[in-house]
């Protein structure tokens, strides 16, 4: 209890404990930074999976006083994110993608609560795509959500069983077949930030000149975005390696000074796409 207020209070290290232990009238016997480093270290994996248990418990109990959880699906954002340090004796620390050094944990977050369901710690230069890596964390993230998430969410679990609709949402790092068939199997849509490839190059080359394809996007607050459009490309591209019913999303925007091509080289637009096995209309789903 007293780390958790240390953490909730801004504290980095088990020295920051000192904090609570000067004020006895409101924390009386708190323990020594040495007793608290030492209890860190002695967590064995059994004790760490107790802790996540006991903690979904909690998220449960939360969650049923949380009445808009419940009105939407159930979002699920993966991420990596670079952690820079300044010591080379830290434990599985390693050189980073962009020249520095430290840590590249992977991270699942709720989008309805923002709070953080799962998470991988792993050395600098673990590869932002690993697919066995964002697996792991999506069996997590699932199984650390109340019951009525997980249900039918498992792997190979019947689709009738599922009571609450889950999509996973990555940026180009999940653009991996081995991790959308995972989703497949669990039952769980998917929205991937699609990667550069001659397929969708020519794709949009194809639709470029057909201006009845495209459509005014909108943004966050469903207000149409100035020079943006959005169209789809689910006929125009081969997705026959994608799991079934797979579609190919694709917005540009006026390419602003400093930003980079993605998609396809133009000297007017920047193109972002994404593959998506949701239902809806494009523009709806270039929004979520």
């Amino acid at each position: 209890t007293h780390l958790l207020l240390v953490l909730a209070g801004g504290g980095e290290s088990c020295a920051d404990i000192e904090y609570l232990r000067v004020q006895r009238l409101l924390f009386p016997d708190v323990c020594s930074d040495s007793t608290l480093y030492r209890t860190m270290h002695e967590l064995h994996p059994l004790a760490l999976w107790r802790l996540k248990f006991a903690m979904a418990a909690v998220r449960a109990d939360v969650w049923k006083r949380m009445p808009e959880v419940w009105r939407k699906e159930g979002i699920l954002d993966f991420d990596a994110s670079l952690v820079e340090i300044h010591s080379e004796n830290k434990e599985h620390a390693a050189p980073t993608y962009k020249g520095g050094y430290g840590f590249h944990p992977l991270l699942c977050f709720f989008d309805g609560t923002g709070e953080t369901l799962a998470s991988m710690l792993r050395p600098g230069n673990a590869g932002a795509n690993d697919v066995e890596h964002h697996v792991s964390v999506l069996d997590e993230s699932i199984t650390a959500m109340p019951e009525p998430f997980q249900s039918g969410h498992h792997p190979g679990a019947d689709p009738s069983l599922v009571r609450r609709d889950l999509t996973a949402r990555a940026d180009s790092a999940g653009c991996t077949h081995g991790f959308v068939d995972a989703c497949r199997e669990r039952n769980v849509r998917f929205c991937v930030v699609a990667r550069s490839c001659k397929k969708i190059g020519a794709a949009i080359s194809f639709a470029v000149a057909d201006t009845k394809r495209w459509r005014r996007a909108v943004g966050q607050d469903g207000k149409p975005k100035k020079g943006s459009a959005v169209v789809e490309l689910t006929d125009l591209c081969d997705l026959s390696e994608w799991p079934e019913g797979t579609r190919l999303i694709v917005r540009r925007e006026p390419l602003h000074p400093g930003a980079q091509t993605t998609l396809f080289p133009d000297m007017d637009y920047r193109y972002w796409g994404f593959y998506t096995d949701r239902a809806g209309k494009p523009v709806e789903l270039d929004r979520f």
